[in-house]
């Protein structure tokens, strides 16, 4: 019982992290936003480079820049997996709003997080997002997938 208790207090406590996480990403909040990152975390994001090694907090804030107001989003089909120090999460997960040049955003994309557990903090060590392709050729994005 002692097991099942402490497994749901650490999923409450990674949960809880994430949601806190998404809502400073939305407000654009880029300190913040970091502060749920591991020193040392990679990123493979929808924009180039291929990968991101570190904080990038001037990055994070050129980014937010590029938009008119919050950043929306929700998330659908989420499945967390958590041992002892870590875990990885992952899920479909929309993004909306609108671009400093009035373009409307507004697509699913597919989200793993590998998350980490140190100094009693749940932090996250590894981002993956990508978006379905067409694979008749032409390679474009499928950006109006929906679950």
């Amino acid at each position: 019982m002692k097991d099942e208790a402490n497994t749901r207090h650490e999923e409450e406590a990674v949960i809880a992290m994430l949601m806190m996480r998404a809502k400073a990403l939305g407000e654009k909040n880029a300190e913040e936003a970091l502060s749920y990152e591991a020193e040392d975390s990679v990123e493979f994001s929808l924009a180039p480079p291929l990968v991101s090694n570190g904080k990038d907090e001037a990055g994070l804030r050129a980014w937010f820049d590029t938009w008119e107001g919050p950043i929306g989003g929700e998330v659908r089909d989420a499945k967390l997996t958590l041992g002892e120090n870590v875990a990885f999460w992952s899920g479909l997960t929309r993004m909306t709003g609108t671009k400093t040049d009035g373009a409307e955003v507004d697509f699913w994309f597919r989200q793993t997080l590998g998350l980490v557990k140190q100094g009693g903090r749940w932090l996250v060590a590894h981002q993956h997002a990508s978006v379905p392709f067409a694979m008749d050729g032409s390679g474009r994005a499928l950006l109006d997938l929906q679950p």
